[in-house]
């Protein structure tokens, strides 16, 4: 029988803006921004959550010629369910996007 984990407290806080913010596509600075996560944390955990389906992603072309593209984020209707069992709503702090970030 697989064993289930427990999310940690990053991954809990995480799930918490992504909830918030449900109906559109993050970029991962701006993830990283809100919930005070580092990159070198913020992205292992995407990636996990991503393989695990509760994450879908795509790539968006930089708007400045010579940028890399940019990765945008947003939970599957089955990582809704997850972040609503396992986030800590309390600790997510919703920031509208400025219009340089949108």
């Amino acid at each position: 029988m697989p064993q289930t984990r427990t999310p940690s407290e990053q991954t809990r806080n995480l799930l918490a803006a992504l909830l918030l913010q449900r109906a559109h596509w993050l970029h991962g600075y701006d993830l990283s921004d809100q919930t005070g996560l580092p990159s070198g944390t913020l992205y292992p955990i995407l990636m996990r959550l991503s393989d695990r389906g509760l994450l879908e992603s795509k790539w968006e072309p930089s708007p400045h010629q010579g940028r890399p593209p940019r990765r945008l984020y947003r939970l599957t209707a089955n990582g809704v369910a997850y972040a609503k069992e396992h986030s800590r709503p309390g600790q997510a702090k919703w920031q509208p996007l400025s219009p340089s970030k949108a």
